[in-house]
């Protein structure tokens, strides 16, 4: 069922877009259907990243064609907004039908604000926002504690090697005495996480890395993803409960497993007197987390929607799709993400990392910098 809506859905677009844009452009019939075979080679690119095709490629040619692939996506969701508030500016006759019609203005305009939009979204995708997270307890700390947590890394054909070695250089900064990662680590393969042999990147992280499975983790292949963890030295927490010094750690397999433990289940195992950090990748049901007396949750999966309007979606969607949030004593920060999915465009959202603190109530933050 998702997976006729996910071809429906576009194709029906592409071809409103297509309409529109035959309309619109004040060329000759061959120039025109140039313009749109164009249009459809990208839009073809997307289906082939689902194909076998990709894995037939060299890893530049497969990063080529995911990119434009998926930063097609993105683009008709832009194009097909641009379009529909033209024809709703003729259904309410504010927008002459000479503005829509063999108009090479208008062309122009569509042509030079999206690219204006999409120039901004790709760079600002790649500013990586530091958010700071101070979280106090009462219960017992030998000493304050930085962590720093990530999520949606989506390391592979767009993400690759030299980006990561970027993050980890971030990261290393920070000085964290842990790193947590709240899965989707890998995008939708290992294959060029294995040729890049990406996995070297990790083990330059000055701090122990704890981290969950995420949904993209079983896109890729599971037992293949939790090769590259132990490839990484990442500490897989898979249904299971580590302590770290102080703090203990709780890593919930994916939704995507229908017979993982309960949050409960996960909780039985850790004293009253310790800190507990659950990581589980995406943020349903939060309640769960509050009923078992978890002391913070952190979750991703949601990317804040990656463009507008889709961060309106899953603001919808889900009690908490982007931030901070509390039920009772429970804390909870669903990330953005520090990667993306799809086209590197962010628009309205942000990638960002977390530097939490935590440290006793009434102890010094010390977190700003």
């Amino acid at each position: 069922m998702w997976m006729l809506l996910f071809t429906l859905l576009p194709t029906m677009g592409f071809a409103y877009i297509c309409w529109h844009i035959w309309q619109l452009l004040p060329f000759a019939p061959w120039a025109k259907a140039c313009v749109l075979l164009g249009g459809l080679l990208a839009f073809c690119c997307m289906f082939a990243n689902f194909t076998r095709l990709r894995g037939m490629l060299s890893l530049n040619a497969a990063s080529t064609l995911y990119e434009v692939g998926n930063s097609t996506l993105f683009i008709l969701l832009y194009l097909a907004i641009a379009f529909l508030l033209l024809d709703l500016g003729r259904l309410v006759r504010l927008v002459p039908k000479a503005v829509v019609v063999h108009n090479g203005t208008t062309a122009l305009v569509i042509a030079v604000v999206l690219t204006a939009i999409f120039v901004y979204g790709n760079i600002h995708y790649r500013n990586k926002v530091r958010q700071p997270l101070t979280l106090t307890t009462s219960k017992h700390l030998s000493r304050p504690l930085t962590v720093v947590m990530l999520t949606d890394m989506h390391l592979g054909y767009h993400n690759r090697r030299k980006e990561l070695a970027r993050w980890v250089d971030m990261i290393n900064r920070e000085k964290a005495d842990l790193i947590l990662i709240a899965g989707d680590i890998i995008d939708i393969s290992t294959q060029p996480l294995e040729q890049e042999e990406s996995w070297r990147e990790f083990l330059r992280l000055n701090a122990p890395v704890y981290a969950c499975l995420g949904n993209h983790e079983y896109y890729s292949g599971q037992p293949n993803a939790q090769l590259f963890y132990r490839q990484a030295d990442i500490r897989l927490l898979r249904d299971s409960v580590a302590t770290v010094g102080d703090l203990c750690i709780m890593g919930r397999d994916d939704r995507t497993n229908p017979h993982r433990k309960s949050v409960a289940q996960l909780a039985e195992e850790i004293p009253d007197s310790t800190f507990s950090i659950l990581l589980d990748h995406q943020p349903y049901h939060l309640e769960e987390a509050q009923q078992a007396g978890i002391d913070f949750q952190l979750s991703g999966h949601t990317h804040h929607g990656q463009v507008w309007p889709i961060s309106w979606i899953t603001e919808a969607i889900y009690e908490c799709a982007f931030g901070s949030h509390q039920r009772g004593d429970t804390r909870y920060y669903v990330s953005s993400g520090i990667g993306i999915w799809g086209g590197k465009f962010r628009i309205g959202t942000r990638s960002e990392y977390i530097v939490a603190t935590i440290c006793n109530e009434g102890a010094s933050k010390g977190n700003e910098k």
